[in-house]
């Protein structure tokens, strides 16, 4: 029994059900369960045999075996990892007194470090509850507003599930079943640019009613300056750069004040901006000029075209299930979607058995994409070749960088000095990790899944480090002469060395100490344990909801309810324009009684098949989707951010007032999306550069 109506029940049954407060993942299950009964259901057949059994058994199957979702549990480990290594408050304040004298500098500092910070870990509900202990205070302690306030915190806390390494991207690959590492690289620079606008909105504010965010007293930004640096300081301005360098090379000048180690550390400390900014640009350059524009030339000539023979291109659809006919269908026919694994969507009851081979088919689809080697070479030479601009904008920017230096140290006094080694201490670890995991990723050098245990590894070794620091550090020293020697014997190149010595470093680093100090250290010991816990039912839970949507699904298609949705959107004549407006205003509006998990698992499966025929591009859909849904945080009535930062705000602060602090980031949300619309090079330019149309 097959009804069209029947699939529109389930989609308004399972939005009023989620609303009433049932858990969503198995709500989605006992719906394409009953409906699915009633759709399979046959005269006289004994209940036991209805072919929804079946179903429901290869649809979980399906998402056991989806490598996709293997990214999930190590990155969501990743992140209660650094949570829980208690990090971010010695980052919030060396980040405020770097940005000291900034319009609202505690506001401009709590969004850096909420998107900062939510980068590293990629949970909203734990980035908002910490930064409301650690910074709502505070804020309101120095007479801010408390709109500003709040908004600064939740809107920040929900760039973390955009900007990656982003579990919400996961989850919308392998809906979709598009390439992880392409979503990854598409949402970079938008999730850049709308941080970007996030602070315009907040200095714009402040500069226009200065009332909201009155200047920090200078006793609750000044640091202690060690007597040595005052003694080296020179000039009016202070300068201590030409100072420490003297003493670098003299270093009676501060004999009896502070050893020559502390000299060492300081010139140390002022190397390492200057090692970022050139690793930054040589990095780039090796990338763009040596490694990826010859291996394309090369390709370009070395591989002729082959031509394979086409299949037939139609092929016969029955009308009804057969027993004999698995569920799914054959692995060929359809990419693997909602953790379905070898497996078509299921066909409408009841469809006549015509299927029209369209240009839409004309391309073969497959499984979501995995970049895994740096030997892999982007599919055509003419996109992934040096850009036009590439050496002007390169030598500018060199440029621009240079003279920022220049003037940075020029007028560095002892207390900027103090700053920058408490900035080291506190942001460069984990950025350098952050860093480390998205390199690795957008570059090739390892698939999402590598990548995010490469970041579980990194983050246990910031966690011992944290504790144990000189024991890690000689742990790391004798594991990386190992590495070193295990790469020498085996003659690898110099890349896989450099590999095997930091893999071999960190592991040693971490493992050592860590298990050393387990038994005896009752905080890390219960760290680990909250996090392996907490990963556990985030996973199950992400898990859970892939098996109920894709049960759903599958059964929404059997009723017809997709065939009827996707024939009433082209009868509405729609130009693509016309159509991405009413898809994102959907998922716009959805995003304020429902979360991000449901309208990715239940509502994108529904427009994602119309992309071909509006020759929307599915990346560029996905990232719009993907900003869109910040909505789904920062809307009332289920703005789940704002009720993670009611529970940690002083009983003054209500739940409307901070609502009023997130209204106008959804504004800014969808003047973001306006411009990925016009501007769709923001969104496609850097997936298209690294891996090919």
């Amino acid at each position: 029994m097959s009804d069209p109506s029947l699939g529109l029940t389930m989609l308004a049954l399972i939005v009023v059900a989620i609303m009433m407060g049932f858990p969503t993942a198995f709500t989605l299950m006992g719906l394409g369960m009953i409906f699915g009964y009633m759709a399979f259901w046959v005269s006289g057949q004994h209940w036991y045999d209805n072919r929804i059994f079946d179903l429901i058994v290869q649809r979980t199957y399906g998402v056991m075996t989806n490598d996709t979702l293997l990214s999930v549990p190590l990155f969501v480990f990743m992140g209660y990892i650094m949570e829980r290594a208690a990090l971010v408050d010695r980052m919030f304040h060396s980040v405020q007194l770097a940005f000291r004298r900034v319009p609202a500098s505690l506001a401009v500092t709590t969004l850096l470090v909420c998107a900062f910070w939510g980068i590293a870990s990629g949970i909203v509900g734990a980035v908002v509850v910490l930064m409301g202990v650690i910074a709502m205070r505070p804020m309101l302690n120095a007479g801010y507003d408390v709109r500003l306030a709040a908004g600064a915190i939740t809107a920040g806390g929900t760039l973390g599930i955009l900007i990656p390494p982003s579990v919400m991207l996961i989850v919308y690959a392998a809906v979709a079943g598009q390439s992880i590492v392409k979503l990854y690289a598409a949402a970079m620079l938008p999730g850049f640019f709308l941080t970007f606008l996030y602070l315009v909105y907040i200095l714009g504010w402040a500069l226009i009613n200065p009332k909201i965010a009155p200047p920090l007293p200078p006793d609750q930004y000044r640091i202690e300056v060690p007597a040595y640096l005052r003694r080296l300081e020179r000039g009016p301005a202070r300068r201590v750069v030409p100072g420490l360098l003297a003493a670098f090379f003299r270093p009676a000048l501060v004999r009896g004040l502070a050893g020559y180690q502390v000299i060492v550390k300081d010139v140390l400390a002022l190397s390492v901006p200057l090692l970022l900014t050139v690793g930054t640009f040589a990095g780039t350059w090796w990338y763009v000029v040596i490694h990826n524009a010859p291996e394309v030339t090369t390709a370009a000539v070395a591989a002729p075209p082959v031509v394979a023979a086409a299949p037939p291109a139609t092929t016969a659809v029955p009308t009804a299930p057969k027993a004999s006919q698995p569920l799914g269908g054959t692995a060929e026919e359809k990419p693997q979607e909602l953790g379905s694994a070898a497996e078509e969507k299921p066909q409408e009851l009841g469809s006549t058995a015509e299927t029209t081979a369209g240009p839409a088919e004309s391309k073969k689809e497959g499984p979501p994409e995995e970049m895994t080697s740096l030997r892999q070479v982007p599919s055509g030479p003419a996109e992934s070749r040096t850009p036009a601009h590439f050496y002007q904008w390169f030598w500018g920017l060199a440029a621009a960088c240079s003279l920022l230096l220049v003037i940075y140290f020029g007028r560095m006094d002892g207390e900027q000095l103090q700053i920058l080694k408490e900035l080291i201490i506190s942001v460069v670890p984990l950025g350098v990790l952050t860093a480390v995991v998205l390199a690795v990723i957008l570059f090739g050098i390892s698939t999402a899944t590598e990548s995010a245990a490469i970041g579980a590894l990194g983050a246990l070794y910031l966690a011992v480090m944290a504790k144990f620091a000189r024991e890690v550090w000689w742990w790391s020293l004798v594991g990386a002469i190992g590495g070193f020697a295990l790469g020498w014997w085996m003659n690898e190149p110099w890349s896989s060395l450099v590999v095997s010595v930091s893999l071999s470093g960190a592991f040693a680093g971490t493992v050592v100490p860590g298990l050393r100090h387990l038994r005896g250290s009752r905080e890390l010991r219960e760290n680990l344990k909250q996090s392996t816990f907490l990963t556990a039912k985030t996973t199950a839970m992400v898990c859970w909801l892939f098996i109920g949507s894709a049960l759903f699904s599958a059964v929404f298609a059997l009723h017809g309810g997709q065939g009827l949705i996707e024939r009433w959107v082209l009868g509405m004549n729609l130009s693509p324009l016309g159509f991405q407006i009413v898809a994102q205003l959907i998922i716009f509006l959805l995003g304020w009684p429902l979360e991000w998990t449901e309208i990715i698992v239940i509502f994108c499966p529904i427009f994602i098949p119309l992309l071909s025929h509006f020759g929307v591009d599915p990346i560029l859909f996905g990232t719009m989707v993907a900003v869109n849904l910040q909505a789904a945080f920062l809307s009332p009535p289920v703005a789940m951010s704002a009720f993670y930062l009611k529970g940690v705000s002083p009983k003054h602060v209500t739940i409307n007032q901070i609502f009023a602090g997130m209204m106008p980031y959804m504004v800014i949300v969808l003047i973001c999306l306006v411009f990925m619309h016009i501007w769709p090079g923001m969104t496609l330019w850097l997936p298209e550069f690294l891996y090919g149309k």
